[in-house]
């Protein structure tokens, strides 16, 4: 919070991204969770979409590349954690509404035009960790307007003998302190990041996008956890 307020007005956009990288893989290893990334390489800016499991899924993104996030607007009414999210470069999304989608659409194309990634979880929730939600394909517009890729990253959170574990889960009525108490109470959790190869926005659909990065990912989050393991997918927020 300090670094926030007092050291990010003086820093350069680079800069903060950096200190937020830091800081994200700090945060990490504090949690005692480990990073391990791999795959293709990183685009240079654009769109990243990923699935979503936890609240550490934002900081698991920083510590690889330094992002801008999409949110819903209702996380900016929370305590300190709206206050920080919003000084952190993250684009409030209030749904259901068509004029402000555009002015947020707006905002994504700015962000990617200036050199930066953006990230967003397009299934619009958390899930346990061991199915995919569907993919909602709208704020993947301003990408294709302004001709930038979208990458997929499919994020699994493990046992470090490699067995899919719900530990890191912030999903139906678990509050934030009971996913803390989760994650501190693991012996160890390893989240994997497979980046997924980019995918080129000329003369494709939204849809079709969303439908590829939606099956790229699945394929991988579904193929650690067990049938007995997965759980009915609940109801997707609009996006």
């Amino acid at each position: 919070m300090l670094t926030s307020a007092l050291v990010f007005p003086m820093l350069s956009q680079e800069q903060r991204g950096r200190s937020r990288q830091r800081w994200s893989c700090k945060l990490l290893t504090i949690l005692g969770i480990e990073l391990q990334s791999s795959g293709a390489p990183l685009i240079e800016r654009g769109l990243i979409v990923a699935n979503h499991v936890s609240w550490v899924d934002i900081f698991v993104i920083n510590a690889i590349t330094p992002s801008a996030f999409i949110s819903k607007s209702e996380v900016r009414q929370w305590p300190v954690i709206g206050w920080l999210a919003a000084v952190n470069e993250t684009v409030f999304l209030r749904r259901g509404s068509r004029g402000h989608a555009r002015i947020i659409n707006e905002e994504i194309a700015r962000c990617m035009a200036s050199g930066r990634h953006v990230a967003l979880f397009p299934e619009g929730t958390t899930t346990d960790g061991s199915h995919v939600q569907h993919f909602h394909a709208a704020l993947l517009q301003p990408a294709i307007l302004t001709g930038n890729p979208i990458q997929p990253m499919a994020l699994r959170y493990q046992t470090p003998d490699g067995d899919y574990t719900r530990a890191a889960a912030y999903d139906g009525d678990l509050s934030l302190g009971q996913s803390m108490a989760s994650i501190v109470g693991a012996e160890r959790i390893v989240v994997r990041v497979d980046i997924l190869p980019a995918i080129e926005t000329d003369n494709l659909h939204r849809r079709e996008i969303a439908l590829q990065a939606h099956q790229a990912i699945e394929a991988l989050v579904t193929a650690d956890a067990s049938p007995t393991q997965a759980q009915p997918a609940e109801a997707s927020l609009a996006a």
